[in-house]
């Protein structure tokens, strides 16, 4: 009894976890195609996102851009000792960005911007060896972002505003990879929680040295999201521990960690642009999760995320009126630290190859495409902290081997 309890626990504390271990870096099809540079990039509206304070310095009055991507991710769970092996068939996942950038005068600028840089679909396959940990996650954030930039004089400007997240989540697993009803059919809950709602902030800064040399520093803040009176659906409990697994509420916080991007831009000459950014994620932040049930229990989960950083690289080729060429190149390094691996969260260190372009319709109206291909490398790793009925803790993992592709399109205009 002790020892299904506390899976259950950790099945809550689970459910949150590919927020904070997957951070979906596809905030602009224009700077993804150059390795998701960008905080010194002045080149659309994007700059809403990467660098508010880049809004003062854009060429045009108005610009907007709206744009999605589309996930399709693969990973394959191995365990040599025990013979298991599975796949999870994950559904394609469509995040989205808009933004829309409009300069007041010549000195105060106003923009506007909506992402979604946490979200994605997992799901195994039914009763896999790992149901315990995790059968199925479907996650969604939105984040609004209102946002001021002002020009302090022709070299430099500043610029931010508060980030407002909406978002849900549904999560399955089975409480036990052999507990069942009467007719074989597997115990499982159901964690579901929409309307998840907290308050963040961006704030950035613009230098230019001369016109073809940016340097840009941005800052987005922690953000504490407070699951309140989400529902936990039991199902096929066997009758004798019905009364333990009634249907019932959580409450859970998660912070979504800060992040600090510093980078630079430089103008070659008029076809050829190059740039580099460093971004700091304080994973820190997140060292457990703790629940608590609407019938007393309580439940500390331990998660001991370490600080990350990501390395970006990018260039922009204008090869005529119509076409502007974009590739580059980022490693990611995972925040998550050895024996806290799980399989809703498979991310290990990652080296990221991006491309796309721009087709100038004419001088207002254009349209971009970008991909973006994720090598994570394998790991052999494993999550050491399940509970035992005898209290002590066991472990599970194995082979690990992931990766994605992810096309986007969008579309921009200017005037």
């Amino acid at each position: 009894m002790k020892r299904i309890i506390l899976f259950t626990f950790l099945l809550c504390a689970n459910y949150m976890v590919f927020a904070g271990g997957y951070r979906v870096a596809l905030q602009g099809n224009k700077q993804l195609a150059m390795g998701h540079t960008g905080v010194a990039v002045l080149n659309s509206a994007e700059t809403v996102f990467f660098n508010p304070a880049g809004m003062a310095f854009l060429n045009n009055r108005f610009s907007a851009s709206v744009g999605a991507n589309f996930i399709f991710s693969n990973i394959s769970f191995q365990n040599t000792e025990f013979g298991w092996s599975s796949e999870a068939d994950n559904p394609v996942s469509t995040p989205f960005n808009a933004y829309v950038a409009y300069q007041v005068n010549d000195w105060l600028s106003v923009g506007l911007g909506a992402y979604t840089p946490y979200g994605s679909s997992v799901e195994y396959p039914e009763n896999w060896e790992g149901s315990h940990l995790i059968q199925k996650i479907e996650l969604a954030s939105i984040f609004i972002q209102p946002t001021v930039a002002i020009k302090l004089h022709d070299k430099m400007s500043i610029g931010g505003g508060p980030i407002f997240v909406t978002g849900n989540v549904n999560f399955n697993r089975n409480l036990d990879r052999s507990l069942s009803d009467l007719e074989g059919n597997r115990s499982n809950v159901t964690i579901d929680k929409s309307g998840i709602n907290a308050w963040g902030y961006s704030l950035g800064m613009l230098f230019r040295p001369t016109e073809k040399w940016n340097i840009g520093v941005n800052y987005r803040s922690e953000i504490e999201m407070d699951a309140e009176n989400g529902s936990a659906d039991f199902q096929n409990v066997p009758s004798g521990l019905q009364g333990q697994f009634a249907d019932g509420t959580f409450n859970a916080s998660l912070p979504l960690p800060a992040e600090l991007t510093v980078g630079t831009s430089y103008q070659i000459n008029d076809k050829w642009l190059v740039a580099f950014d460093f971004n700091r994620v304080y994973w820190d932040s997140y060292d457990s999760l703790n629940l608590s049930f609407s019938n007393g229990l309580q439940s500390t989960n331990p998660r001991n995320y370490k600080n990350s950083s990501t390395y970006r690289f990018g260039v922009q080729y204008v090869a005529n009126d119509q076409f502007t060429l974009r590739g580059g190149y980022y490693f990611d390094e995972s925040p998550v630290q050895e024996g806290y691996f799980a399989p809703e969260t498979p991310r290990n260190d990652s080296d990221n190859f991006t491309g796309g372009l721009t087709f100038n319709v004419n001088s207002r109206f254009a349209i971009d495409a970008s991909f973006l291909y994720i090598h994570f490398e394998e790991v052999d790793a494993s999550y050491d902290y399940h509970p035992e009925s005898n209290g002590q803790t066991s472990s599970f993992g194995g082979t690990y081997k992931n990766n994605a592709f992810i096309p986007g399109l969008s579309v921009s205009y200017k005037f």
